[in-house]
């Protein structure tokens, strides 16, 4: 399958739009010379913002599924191709877009949220290359892929917060910490808003809050190099800045 590329600028281009809504977007206007070749690009889902819990997290899994399958052995500098993301999602997938968020339609701000997002951590897309890479390369898993995957979507916040700060963006560390979590069976608590504490904010959480604690502490403490052990004293300390932490023992899970 051959994917022409869009020209630079295309993201401030509103005829763009205008042309996806009308299934026109077959004038060289808005191409460049560059061409991608793959050999299959299955549909999935490429936005999670609305929806119940429940239709979020299929929508994740079977997005990982197919990325794992067709997506992820691609080179890095394609799967990580903005350009290549929004070209492909233009030209090849208007009509599985319209049909599973006929709200592209409505705006061009609803077009340009899930169709040309801007491919970072935000970014839902992103999110899942970056954590099917983590797991299908992972050399140590506590657990099945699968089990990591719905890890992944049960802890999305914490995983949000782990691949926006870049020190801590790599998939041993973030194995890690899923583990963590999953020992001590604090998941919900972590998602929990920190209702205490006005001086941190409106939307406070207390697993953000660990991440930021880990994160602020570095490089005295060099958290993505500790082993899950020393890591999980690590996270409840941080922890313990938000919550009281004496009632959290472990699950008695498998530790690395």
């Amino acid at each position: 399958m051959r994917i022409k590329l869009l020209t630079e600028g295309y993201k401030k281009d509103e005829l763009l739009y205008i042309a996806f809504k009308n299934g026109e977007v077959t004038d060289d206007l808005f191409f460049s010379e560059e061409t991608i070749e793959i050999e299959e690009a299955p549909d999935f889902p490429i936005y999670m913002g609305k929806g119940s819990e429940i239709q979020k997290k299929a929508d994740f899994l079977a997005a990982f599924q197919a990325i794992a399958n067709a997506y992820v052995n691609l080179d890095r500098d394609i799967h990580f191709n903005e350009r290549f993301w929004h070209s492909l999602l233009i030209t090849h997938k208007r009509d599985y877009i319209i049909g599973k968020y006929p709200q592209v339609l409505e705006s061009y701000r609803e077009f340009c949220n899930i169709v040309i997002k801007d491919f970072d951590w935000e970014n839902y897309i992103y999110k899942c290359i970056l954590a099917v890479e983590y797991i299908e390369d992972a050399t140590e898993l506590t657990f099945s892929k699968e089990q990591h995957y719905e890890l992944i979507v049960d802890n999305l916040d914490i995983f949000n917060y782990i691949i926006k700060y870049s020190i801590f963006r790599n998939g041993e560390f973030l194995v890690k910490i899923l583990t963590v979590i999953h020992n001590l069976g604090i998941g919900e608590l972590l998602k929990g808003k920190i209702t205490n504490r006005p001086d941190l904010g409106k939307d406070e959480r207390y697993g953000r809050r660990v991440i930021f604690e880990l994160n602020k502490s570095y490089p005295v403490l060099m958290s993505p190099l500790l082993d899950i052990k020393s890591l999980q004293e690590e996270f409840i300390k941080a922890l313990g800045n938000y919550f009281d932490v004496s009632g959290i023992e472990s699950q008695n899970k498998v530790i690395l």
